[in-house]
């Protein structure tokens, strides 16, 4: 069940961190109010991850997949760019996230 929070919980960050950027600085009050509501959730879902998952390698996987989707979201949503180490340092916390997940067995406690 923890993953399941861990999800829910990234998927609160990247709403609410897109949400942000759209809301112009809090100028544009609907998208600033998802903002708020969607750190919220994600702190809420991330605190009870912590119960049971080690801070560390719960926050890791929380900051690096939220990373990498806020990216491509601003990518494709905003017209943002990389260059080729913008690309390159994605990877490198997809593959970290990736690691954690499936090799490490520090992931719950």
């Amino acid at each position: 069940m923890p993953w399941i929070f861990l999800a829910i919980a990234i998927t609160g960050e990247v709403v609410a961190t897109t949400a942000l950027k759209a809301s112009d600085g809090f100028t544009k009050w609907n998208y600033g109010s998802i903002s708020v509501v969607g750190y919220a959730v994600a702190f809420y879902f991330l605190s009870i991850v912590l119960k049971t998952m080690s801070v560390g390698v719960a926050y890791a996987i929380w900051a690096g997949a939220g990373v990498a989707m806020v990216t491509f979201i601003g990518i494709f949503l905003f017209g943002q760019k990389l260059d080729l180490y913008g690309y390159l340092g994605i990877g490198l916390i997809v593959a970290g996230v990736g690691v954690l997940n499936l090799l490490s067995k520090t992931a719950t406690h």
